[in-house]
């Protein structure tokens, strides 16, 4: 038998290797969020939960466990006949729950005197989330930070995807936040404040701080998350800043794009443009939905665009980016692959670390306007430094 009480710190800095992490919550709290890779085994289901929980307070502590603990015993049977049962003598797990208590106690238990090594969770899930809060905070100190500011539709996220492919480290908080920052911008359903932190902390902690990390420009909120306070702050205050612009007509193109499918449902366009009635005035906003009614929306995008958004994010970028008016310029002629691609490969191709120049950037469907070529003339160096 062996079992052993493992330190959230512990258990996320790497130095303790287990072949799987176990969390054996319900499934609604495994959604909410949990820790990178875990498997959800749960020895209570929400009903289950539920029904525990209110016998603990109606009743008695002592019938809640009796009635838990049959539920448990079963619960943990079908996991060890569906999961364990081909598991070598070797394999090593880590099992949690919401506080490293009873739950994962009494899998933890079973699966140590089967003759499995066994870490359990001190203070569970709660002791994970403190680390996670604590680290949001110091994560982005030591990173270099380039930022992609741009107008809607400029092609900011497809070209923070084509860095990916170029290998290039990029941070894209609207894929994690599963929306695309705008009103109009929602791609399905986000996942909860904790699971968002969870997913910028993963993806924080996997940078090389010797390499600029890109990034969009976002607002304090995502849809309906919060970008972490610390990452925004440190995007804002010494983020470098690359102005990314294309042709209105190209944009057009782009967004009817990417929002087929809202185009698609005329109303449910027309019900998405309401709440800018509070901020544009109703005699505007009926405009836009006679454009869309009528079919007309690639009128309706450009409306949009120069009514709505542009101001909008020019107000926004000029508070919030002291230096965006001083920043090289990126002109992409469309948003198709090829074009991302190619500017991809020039801000990736730099010499050091990263570096805007002219001769480099300065190619078909790449190009840096002339009058910041002086400010862009200067490389910056693995620290951050010009």
């Amino acid at each position: 038998m062996s079992l052993a009480r493992v330190e959230a710190a512990q258990a996320l800095s790497g130095t303790v290797n287990f072949d799987a992490v176990i969390d054996v919550r319900s499934p609604a709290e495994f959604a909410d969020d949990h820790l990178p890779g875990a498997l959800n085994w749960p020895v209570l289901d929400d009903a289950e939960r539920a029904r525990v929980g209110l016998l603990y307070k109606q009743i008695s502590p002592h019938e809640a466990r009796k009635v838990g603990a049959a539920i448990v015993a079963r619960r943990i049977a079908e996991h060890i006949e569906r999961s364990v049962i081909d598991q070598p003598r070797e394999w090593r797990p880590l099992v949690y729950c919401w506080r490293g208590g009873q739950r994962s106690g009494s899998l933890a238990l079973v699966l140590s005197q089967i003759g499995f090594r066994v870490g359990q969770l001190v203070g569970g899930y709660r002791a994970y989330r403190v680390v996670v809060r604590d680290q949001l905070d110091t994560l982005p100190s030591p990173l270099q930070f380039v930022v992609l500011c741009g107008r809607t539709g400029s092609g900011k996220t497809r070209l923070l995807q084509a860095l990916g492919r170029q290998g290039a480290q990029a941070l894209d908080l609207e894929g994690l936040a599963n929306h695309r920052g705008s009103l109009l911008g929602a791609m399905g359903e986000q996942p909860t404040q904790k699971r968002f932190d969870s997913l910028v902390w993963q993806a924080l902690r996997g940078f090389d701080p010797a390499r600029p990390v890109f990034i969009e420009s976002e607002s304090a909120r995502i849809g309906n998350l919060r970008v972490p306070p610390v990452l925004l702050d440190r995007l804002r205050s010494s983020g470098r800043c690359v102005r990314v612009q294309m042709a209105d007509t190209a944009r057009i193109g782009l967004l009817t794009e990417e929002y087929a499918a809202l185009i698609a449902d005329v109303e449910a366009c027309c019900r998405a443009l309401d709440p800018l009635i509070a901020l544009r005035g109703r005699a505007l906003v009926s405009s836009w939905q006679t454009l869309a009614r009528g079919g007309r929306f690639a009128e309706l995008i450009g409306a949009l665009m120069a009514e709505h958004y542009d101001p909008l994010y020019e107000r926004s970028m000029k508070t919030s980016f002291a230096s965006l008016a001083d920043a090289p310029v990126l002109e992409l002629p469309d948003g198709t692959a090829a074009s991302l691609d190619a500017a991809a490969r020039g801000l990736t191709g730099a010499p050091s670390c990263f570096a805007l120049r002219h001769s480099h950037l300065g190619r078909p469907g790449v190009l840096i306007s002339p009058h910041v070529q002086a400010a862009v003339a200067g490389e910056i160096g693995p620290g951050g430094e010009a």
